[in-house]
């Protein structure tokens, strides 16, 4: 069994120890040592990394109390060798793994839920739990969660006796059995963890909860901690500030202003859309009553003006066609029937003409790689 120092001590870095073993394998070489700070993957906490001797580890894993750690190099069996652990790392997942606990507590005490499940990722931690959470809800929580931050207080970290555990009311998401590690956050969090935790609540820093959905009946929550929250935060102020400077407001009131811009945009927009309704009478006009399927190929048109022309060249013509490109990056298409199938013609039309798209109804919209002849001709005696 390897002697594990990362219990004993998650501020640790360095550390000596003896090779016991060293095997080749697919994964890389795996070393086992008497002693090490190197903690495994578990409890939903990602390994650590680090060096040993002049091998870099970069995944450890225990297998039946012995600690595995993978490696790049081999180290020599029965060699002293010096260890040091990526701190760095190891205390952004501290952060992130006491914040979790935190914020899950919180919710399970004020709800009821259950945290069925977290993924503690390279950008942010998810957690998932059995229950409908609201966005004040949520608002609550990250209040509280942080209050708990700032009272900088010690968690609580014991193994209890079967009997003690017996009457414990903790948080597990399995029956254990054995020595059961439990980890306390004072009145706000118990619960059954193997892994590690900050020394202090204040290292925390700041919990962010930064998004939530509907998951497979209940709700996932996105949450940063520690300095992940930070850069977060640092990353999104540049980005507030920027926009601030752009449209000449303060950072606290780019939401009106984007709300005002978005409303001459939309004024603007529909003032477009007027002119081209006028522009596309005018072009309608040209085309004799009794066309069967008049056929357009226009410049500079949106998706949304192909659609629109077709809507009002169907208005008067039984089928109508409306296209925009060139011959040598292809066209785009709106093209609608009130008489035929054209959800069957589309398909025949994009297998002839090296199309794609489709829609319901009496429209449809895609584009074609062809030249324009081609594809009025085949639209016209389609559609006639």
């Amino acid at each position: 069994m390897t002697d594990k120092l990362f219990y004993k001590s998650v501020t640790d870095s360095e550390f000596e120890a003896e090779v016991k073993s060293c095997l080749k394998t697919e994964k890389g070489y795996q070393i086992i040592l008497d002693r090490t700070l190197f903690y495994p993957e578990g409890g939903g906490q990602p390994a650590d990394n680090g060096i040993i001797g002049n091998a870099e580890i970069y995944d450890v894993q225990d297998s039946n109390g012995e600690v595995v750690h993978y490696s790049d190099k081999p180290l020599e069996v029965g060699a002293k060798v010096k260890g040091l652990v990526d701190m760095d790392r190891r205390h952004r997942l501290m952060q992130q793994h006491s914040g979790e606990h935190i914020v899950s507590g919180l919710i399970h005490n004020k709800f009821g839920y259950d945290n069925v499940g977290f993924h503690m990722g390279s950008d942010c931690i998810t957690i998932d739990f059995n229950g409908t959470l609201t966005e004040q809800d949520l608002d609550g929580i990250e209040k509280e969660a942080n209050e708990i931050i700032y009272r900088d207080f010690e968690p609580h970290i014991f193994y209890p006796s079967s009997e003690e555990l017996a009457r414990l009311a903790y948080r597990s998401k399995k029956e254990l059995e054995g020595d059961v590690r439990i980890v306390s956050f004072a009145e706000c969090d118990t619960c059954a963890c193997c892994g590690l935790h900050v020394v202090r609540t204040g290292e925390i820093g700041i919990i962010k909860l930064i998004g939530f959905q509907k998951y497979k009946g209940g709700t996932r929550v996105s949450m940063l901690a520690g300095r992940q929250a930070y850069e977060d935060y640092a990353k999104k102020d540049i980005a507030v500030h920027g926009i601030s400077t752009l449209l000449s407001s303060k950072p606290y009131e780019i939401k009106a202003a984007v709300e005002k811009l978005m409303n001459e945009r939309n004024e603007i927009k529909e003032q477009l859309v007027s002119a081209k309704r006028k522009i596309f009478e005018m072009k309608m006009a040209s085309v004799k009553d009794d066309e069967k399927c008049p056929v357009f190929f226009e410049d500079g048109l949106e998706p949304f003006e192909l659609r629109l022309f077709a809507d009002m060249l169907m208005e008067k013509f039984p089928s109508a066609a409306v296209f925009c490109g060139n011959d040598e990056e292809g066209y785009k298409y709106a093209i609608g029937s009130n008489k035929a199938d054209v959800v069957l013609f589309i398909k025949e039309a994009n297998n002839a003409l090296n199309g794609k798209g489709g829609g319901k109804g009496n429209m449809v919209q895609g584009s074609f790689a062809a030249k324009a002849d081609e594809i009025e001709r085949y639209v016209w005696n389609g559609l006639k």
